[in-house]
């Protein structure tokens, strides 16, 4: 920090754990008047999370100075004997996270005014069309991912990837995956995307109207085709959202959202990009994730959360054949 020329030097450094996992911590930084995040993977983490939280640090690094939420990129380290793995600092964000609500409750006045809740929604689709205008190339983004031939490898690399981790049939695999082949989006325009982009990947300011206040955890950031990540948003929004089965539909309270048209469209006049083409996203969204969430379930043991992925990969991929069996453009 001293190195860096960062405020504090010679104060006390306060610091309080606030998240993590397998994949990487979070802990609240304090010294002076810097209010800041810590990254870093854990101790038992493979060594190649070092390279990821570098290439979390470039997206985070290059959306400064652009309109999309994000938290402010502070400094980076990679010399393993300060805490012994590469590591970064961003600003601490004063907002609050959708993951965690107690009871599955919307903070005020989101618990109770369904107009406020649906602006959450539109502030998170929003972001994406943001990110997806964002210049990469003059961002110095332009060795972070391979956007030409994006789509042409997406069956060819998950379906590799599935029989690394597989450990049973998947219904609609092979359906959904010769569907792919064979389709493509009506156009495709290269950008940043998030590669998990959902409610809780996202933070918004306290209070009323909903405001984005950060898009984080960009582990599987990349240049590529930003819809993807509105394929992933809506691929599991609930097809009534008036319906009080919404509230329980999903992690998050989805009941009084609005419909998943009125998503569509709302991201399509913010990115100015069509979204006639959908259900191709939706379908890869569907078929990615459940590979996603296979390799976890195949590795659950005895751990409830991961042996849980079971039932919704198989729902997932199953979906993603349905989809793909009654739709029928892009070839």
């Amino acid at each position: 920090m001293d190195d860096q020329g960062l405020p504090g030097k010679g104060e006390e450094i306060t610091h309080r754990f606030v998240a993590g996992g397998s994949q990487n911590e979070i802990y609240e930084i304090r010294r002076g008047e810097l209010h800041a995040a810590l990254r870093i993977p854990p101790p038992g983490a493979p060594g190649a999370r070092d390279a990821g939280i570098l290439r979390e640090w470039r997206i985070i690094e290059a959306l400064d100075g652009t309109d999309v939420p994000h938290t402010p990129a502070i400094a980076a380290c990679t010399d393993p004997s300060v805490l012994g793995r590469t590591f970064y600092l961003m600003g601490f964000v004063d907002g609050w996270s959708p993951m965690g609500l107690e009871e599955r409750r919307w903070p005020a006045p989101f618990d109770t005014d369904l107009d406020a809740r649906k602006g959450l929604a539109y502030q998170l689709v929003e972001g994406i069309a943001l990110l997806g205008a964002v210049d990469w190339r003059a961002k110095g983004l332009h060795d972070l991912g391979r956007p030409d031939g994006f789509h042409e490898r997406q069956v060819d690399r998950w379906t590799a990837f599935l029989e690394r981790v597989k450990g049973r049939e998947l219904p609609g695999f092979d359906e959904a995956a010769a569907w792919l082949r064979t389709h493509r989006p009506i156009d495709y325009v290269p950008g940043l995307m998030h590669g998990d982009y959902q409610f809780a990947n996202v933070m918004y300011h306290h209070g009323a109207p909903a405001r984005l206040a950060a898009i984080v955890d960009w582990e599987m950031g990349t240049v590529g085709d930003p819809k993807l990540d509105l394929g992933w948003v809506v691929q599991g929004w609930p097809d009534d959202t008036d319906d009080p089965a919404a509230s329980t539909s999903g992690y998050v309270d989805m009941y009084g959202m609005p419909s998943r048209d009125q998503v569509l469209a709302h991201y399509a006049e913010v990115s100015g990009r069509q979204v006639d083409d959908i259900d191709y996203y939706v379908i890869l969204a569907k078929w990615k994730l459940a590979v996603v969430l296979e390799q976890g379930y195949q590795r659950a043991g005895d751990d409830p959360k991961l042996q849980a992925f079971g039932p919704i990969v198989l729902d997932l991929m199953r979906g993603a054949a349905d989809l793909a069996a009654s739709t029928d453009y892009g070839r």
